[in-house]
């Protein structure tokens, strides 16, 4: 059914009238219009779908607000709202292009710069980021033993540390909440990002870290090569310390294994609650995106069973992963490594 462009009196008292409009692709909870007006064109989303409707909108204004602050620009620019209707109107960036091969080292420099927009007294602005807890442990456990993996001593204390450290991770980064191919732009003046329904405040590592782990929530999952992984991690590094004047503190090695443990990054937003994604794994397989699920916990499994070897707090995951990759491996050995370029 053809939805009704929603321009108000609100809109039109701000924009004037629309002159011609165009539905584009979205996700199930939003609408997107491209709006032709007396000006330039627009961008217009409607956030539709779901009890948390009213949430999303208002985490995704609160982002686009505090990201205005960024030069240059890291968002397209807020036109308009609706808040009655749950309607942003955006500046329509016309001349996007496909990113090149090593777009994750300009993808990363934009995304410290978002991250460095937000100061200690933004806080309450928007959500504290949310990290894995001790169900998301427990059914990793739960999953290597399904697996026939053996789980070291020293294991369940080590994710009951890794939880707690991931609670209190510092930090007031603004966070995207969902930055994935897709959600950002390739322009001639920089790399834009959209689509802020997941907005929080935290540890600026939680996002930087999809660039190792594969996009933890997203359809499209690389591994970038390891240097080039290198060029976009200093990239962010330099760039966080241009906006902010200091160094950023940590690595990525407790970011890493938190996604690595969070079943509901397996499957799309919608239906990330009320299932254990892990305890499905055994059983069946599931396309999402780029690759499968299994596909998506093999890499994940290599990556941080690399990152935590020898690891003080960790070590005894990284046997774990090693071991739980093997048997995967051995058990489905038509799984294939995820792709090393974005489509």
């Amino acid at each position: 059914m053809r939805s009704r462009l929603p321009w108000g009196d609100e809109l039109r008292a701000g924009l004037g009238a629309p002159r011609r409009s165009r539905r584009l692709s979205s996700s199930p909870r939003s609408r997107v219009w491209r709006v032709e007006t007396a000006g330039p064109p627009v961008v217009v989303k409607q956030i539709v779908e779901g009890a948390d409707a009213d949430e999303r909108y208002a985490r995704e204004l609160a982002a686009l607000r505090l990201a205005a602050g960024a030069d240059p620009a890291v968002v397209p620019a807020l036109l308009g709202t609706a808040p009655g209707d749950r309607v942003l109107v955006l500046e329509h960036l016309d001349h996007h292009h496909h990113p090149t091969g090593d777009w994750i080292v300009d993808y990363a420099a934009a995304l410290a710069r978002l991250h460095a927009v937000a100061r200690p007294e933004h806080t309450g602005v928007l959500p504290r980021w949310q990290g894995p807890d001790e169900a998301d442990a427990a059914s990793f456990l739960r999953l290597a033993a399904a697996l026939d993996a053996p789980v070291p001593p020293g294991v369940p204390g080590e994710l009951d540390g890794l939880v707690h450290r991931l609670a209190r991770a510092p930090g007031h980064a603004l966070l995207h909440g969902d930055p994935c191919p897709g959600n950002d732009l390739h322009t001639p003046d920089g790399t834009r990002f959209i689509d802020f329904e997941q907005a929080s405040l935290g540890s600026g590592l939680m996002e930087l870290a999809y660039l190792r782990i594969g996009f933890p929530t997203c359809w499209c999952v690389t591994s970038a090569p390891a240097p080039l992984l290198e060029r976009a991690e200093a990239a962010y590094r330099t760039a966080w310390r241009a906006e902010t004047g200091d160094e950023l503190h940590g690595d990525l090695t407790d970011p890493c294994a938190g996604w690595l443990i969070r079943g509901d990054a397996l499957v799309q937003r919608a239906h990330r609650t009320g299932t254990d994604h892990l305890a499905r794994i055994p059983v069946r397989d599931w396309k999402w995106g780029t690759v499968t699920a299994r596909q998506r916990l093999v890499h994940r499994l290599g990556v941080v069973g690399g990152m935590t070897a020898g690891h003080d707090g960790l070590s005894g995951l990284s046997t774990l992963c090693t071991d739980m990759r093997r048997q995967m491996l051995a058990r489905w050995p038509g799984l294939r490594p995820v792709p090393a370029q974005r489509p």
